[in-house]
């Protein structure tokens, strides 16, 4: 299997943990001394996901040196907080660049591959921000709502040719992202479980993997409110924490 975004928070333990289930783990990440900490059993192909070529070259790498790309995760990513007073263009492109277009990329390289031999698993990391607008996630939330998008886009006509596609939309997790936040994070978790309850989710080979429930719930429960009500709940709540 090959994972991106694999030098830090769950990237990284998915790799660590399947690695320790003894499946083959082809890592990528533009850090290579990031990369270079994961355990030696772990191959590891340094790589910046939002350059199309070199996403080209390592699939053809991994392939090369592993044999086919059963299961591909697609979990590199980036965030930056935008509040309305600072509103920077710059952070928009390179967010979308690097959660949307670095998917983008790797579904370039690895589709194909896996449409010919009818048969493989793509996953990418989404986020329970793409279910509805949050403050400070302005150029977050849009890229990983179209990623929830994308996914549902591709079901349809990946399910007739034998592939399986999962989108999974965690909550606040304990990455270096998160760390940025200077607000509370409801229902907070670590990123090792959630790297298991991902693990778990592609191993049912559901649609969507989503966690923590509750707070799962609470988003999608939101999504339904009419915007009078869910304005207000955000002013409440978030704004005046």
């Amino acid at each position: 299997m090959w994972i991106t975004g694999a030098s830090t928070g769950i990237g990284r333990e998915i790799a660590l943990q399947l690695t320790a289930l003894g499946v083959a783990v082809a890592a990528s990440a533009r850090s290579v001394e990031k990369l270079n900490k994961l355990e030696p059993g772990v191959r590891t192909y340094p790589l910046d996901v939002t350059d199309q070529s070199a996403v080209s070259a390592t699939v053809e790498q991994i392939e090369r040196d592993l044999g086919p790309i059963d299961l591909a995760i697609m979990g590199a990513g980036t965030y930056t907080p935008v509040a309305a007073d600072r509103f920077d263009p710059t952070i928009f492109k390179h967010t979308m660049a690097a959660n949307y277009f670095g998917v983008v990329n790797c579904l370039a390289a690895i589709l194909p591959r896996m449409l010919k031999r009818k048969g493989g698993h793509i996953a990418w990391i989404g986020s329970v921000a793409g279910y509805r607008g949050l403050p400070k996630a302005a150029a977050y939330g849009p890229s990983k709502a179209a990623l929830i998008n994308l996914a549902e886009c591709l079901k349809p006509e990946l399910d007739l040719n034998g592939v399986t596609v999962s989108v999974i939309n965690p909550g606040f997790v304990e990455t270096p992202l998160t760390a940025q936040n200077d607000f509370p994070m409801p229902f907070l978790m670590t990123a090792p479980l959630a790297a298991r309850l991902t693990i778990q989710g592609l191993v049912r080979k559901r649609f969507e993997i989503a966690y923590p429930l509750r707070f799962v719930a609470i988003l999608k429960f939101a999504r339904v409110l009419p915007y009078a009500l869910y304005f207000w709940l955000l002013r409440r709540t978030i704004l005046n924490a």
